[in-house]
């Protein structure tokens, strides 16, 4: 009997234990298309969002304009409040309020549709503030953009920090389930509060990293030297810099002194208040897009081989976390640790945001506290006349933003710190940004006017070529025949002309779908995972992000060659005779579908495109506080997660945990008194037949 018991005691324990999950969904509703708003330090502060450790939890309330507020702050009966707010009221004034009360536990953001008229970023007015060429020694007046406010928009939003947590709805279905739940249960009526149940909202973000990065980088080192199971609390933000050279150069060498080489940069990262979402159209994508046409469209030049200077075209990540990639690459020259020095640079000539120009104008900035040197001034100079020269003919304007303007926020900066080298910095803002969606989420596509018409394939829209294709190839054409003639080239440079089409495939394989045919035919088999749908460029602290990987291997295929190797010879190039391993890199790229088959047709593409690392110098010299270099660690977490459900009152939830006592209470009871009577209760009976002589 004891055996069958058990046995049953089994099978009702296992089938509660399926039923589990069931009676959750019964009782939440998750939501699954969000993002959170995370923790980032840096050497003195700590910015961002969290929660409690269990998940912070309040009554949903609906905020769509600011008289709603009241309610929350004041009227609502039943704080604390979770907020779903609407896109337009996302600002610094509403969200200070806000932060000033215990009246609320979190805050659900839906995306604004259109985009705030007004302009909206969470950025500084000053991007990367004392982490540039300025200072108090170098051009104290251009410190602390003292001149020029550069994104007079930005509201700091982003460097503020929030004790509960914010989670932006990407997706307007779950938002409108929020709104329909509110509708039902937690509408005011009459001017009274609602009667339960109430429509709730539990927001997971609990953040393991306080203080700076100067306090979690020394925990985390104690835990690695002491514990058997560290636990680290947070990371620095890392990843790789791109770079090729139009002439191949040995990698792991040293570029002979003597030999010039222009250097041509952009950033490809971005960042907005909610983590990973981060699209950066015009402040990234615009820019490196342009780049990488103007790399193609110079590696079509037949004498190429044959120019007197080498150019290296340079891919800079984690820019916007005060400037982590330039920065590396300056300290790895001066340490000897990359194939250039700075001896090696002649001239600098960067990309910046390209895409929202005035009257095709592109306005060219320099640095007047250098060019107060005569021979800089007269190489600037130079950069300048060959640059101007190079758009006659284009559609595209190039103008001298002025003598007494400074430089805006550029990698350029990084190594104006380190020497004085002549550089341009390539913009479409003489002085503030054009672009005011600086480091928000509504830096999409539709802010740089990419258009297309209704109706298209996915396909069909990959290779549709939009007006902001044609736009940014002008300007790509433009700096690709300035560098020509930089780089010494005397032929006529007509016939050096960026492509739309290629520009165009970027543009929607960067920015709109980057799982597309064309990004699935160059890249490595191996990591075809990384092609997600919506594309995202945050620096992050797991490497190489999706954006390394496939500006590398785009690049790869503008500038590199197919050559007839088999996939081992490729994948082995030293054992291949001939293949001069140390100048160039070799990839087995997966190749297009056979038009025949669902099979795909790969191959070996030779290029000079090589990674190097972009992790702040300050990490690599321990120098956590460090006011030269980037801190920027992002916090570790258990779980990011939300959902909705209905909560009871208080005085219901109290009622059953006192019924739900008292059953267990009586239960303890009558088990106590059946094991204390269980010799009469269960006794045998005697058999009648038996007889006792």
């Amino acid at each position: 009997w004891w055996g069958l018991l058990r046995g049953l005691l089994l099978v009702v324990l296992a089938a509660g234990s399926c039923q589990g999950n069931s009676v959750e969904r019964k009782i939440y509703i998750p939501l699954n298309k969000t993002a959170p708003c995370v923790r980032l330090l840096n050497a003195t502060h700590q910015i961002g969002c969290q929660s409690s450790i269990s998940g912070d939890t309040g009554v949903i309330h609906v905020v769509e304009k600011e008289e709603d507020l009241n309610w929350v702050l004041a009227d609502g009966p039943h704080p604390p409040y979770m907020i779903l707010l609407d896109g337009n009221l996302f600002n610094r004034r509403v969200m200070l309020q806000l932060k000033g009360t215990s009246r609320v536990s979190g805050l659900a953001v839906a995306v604004a549709k259109p985009s705030p008229p007004q302009g909206f970023s969470p950025g500084l007015k000053c991007p990367n503030d004392g982490f540039g060429v300025y200072s108090k020694d170098y051009g104290p007046q251009f410190a602390h953009c003292n001149k020029t406010v550069w994104n007079p928009v930005g509201s700091g939003l982003s460097y503020e920090d929030f004790d509960f947590p914010i989670f932006l709805l990407e997706d307007a279905n779950e938002t409108q389930v929020i709104k329909q739940c509110y509708q039902d249960h937690n509408v005011p009526r009459d001017g009274s509060g609602p009667e339960y149940p109430l429509c709730a909202m539990q927001l997971f973000s609990h953040m393991h990293a306080v203080t700076s990065t100067v306090t979690c980088m020394r925990r985390s080192s104690l835990q690695s030297t002491f514990s058997i199971n560290p636990e680290v609390v947070c990371d620095p933000l890392l990843d790789y810099n791109v770079w090729s050279t139009l002439q191949p150069i040995n990698s792991s060498g040293k570029v002979d002194p003597e030999k010039e080489v222009i250097i041509v940069a952009t950033r490809i990262d971005s960042h907005s208040f909610f983590w990973n979402i981060a699209p950066g159209a015009e402040s990234a994508v615009s820019s490196f897009v342009t780049h990488l046409a103007a790399a193609e469209a110079l590696h079509k030049v037949s004498d190429v081989h044959l120019l007197q200077r080498n150019i290296m075209f340079t891919f800079f990540q984690g820019e916007t976390f005060d400037y982590i990639g330039s920065s590396r690459m300056v300290y790895d020259m001066e340490k000897d640790k990359f194939p250039l020095r700075l001896d090696n640079i002649h001239s600098f000539v960067e990309l910046n945001q390209v895409a929202l120009r005035n009257d095709s104008i592109l306005w060219m900035h320099t640095d007047p506290v250098s060019r107060m040197n005569e021979s800089v001034e007269v190489q600037v100079r130079n950069l300048l006349d060959v640059l101007s020269n190079s758009s006659m003919g284009a559609n595209v304007t190039l103008q001298e933003a002025g003598y007494s303007q400074p430089l805006p926020p550029s990698s350029f900066q990084r190594f104006l710190r380190a020497r004085h080298i002549p550089g341009v910095v390539l913009t479409d803002h003489k002085t503030a940004f054009q672009n005011r969606y600086y480091q928000s989420m509504y830096d999409t596509p539709e802010n740089i006017r990419m258009q297309y018409p209704e109706g298209l394939s996915p396909e069909e829209t990959l290779e549709y070529v939009t007006d902001t294709a044609k736009s940014l190839a002008e300007v790509a054409t433009v700096v690709a025949r300035a560098l020509y003639r930089l780089a010494g080239g005397a032929n006529n440079t007509s016939a050096i002309q960026a492509d739309p089409k290629t520009v165009s495939r970027m543009l929607y394989g960067f920015l709109i779908k980057m799982n597309n045919s064309w990004f699935q035919s160059i890249i490595k088999p191996d990591i075809k995972g990384i092609l997600g749908d919506v594309p995202q460029h945050y620096v992050a602290v797991s490497s190489p992000v999706n954006t390394t990987y496939l500006v590398q291997y785009v690049l790869a295929n503008l500038t590199g060659t197919v050559v007839n190797l088999t996939k081992e010879e490729c994948l082995n190039p030293e054992k291949t005779p001939g293949s001069e391993k140390e100048m160039y890199e070799y990839a087995w790229v997966q190749g297009s579908l056979d038009p025949n088959s669902t099979s795909r047709v790969p191959y070996c593409v030779r290029s000079t495109v090589h990674l190097s690392k972009a992790l702040s110098p300050a990490f690599e010299l321990r120098q956590w506080g460090s006011t030269e270099y980037s801190t920027w660690t992002e916090s570790r977490w258990k779980e990011i997660r939300a959902r909705i459900f209905l909560v009871a009152s208080k005085e219901l939830e109290i009622i059953t945990l006192v019924v739900g006592i008292a059953i267990l209470i009586f239960s303890l009871l009558a088990t106590y008194f059946i094991n204390a009577k269980a010799d009469v209760l269960f006794s045998i009976p005697r058999d009648p037949g038996a007889v006792a002589y």
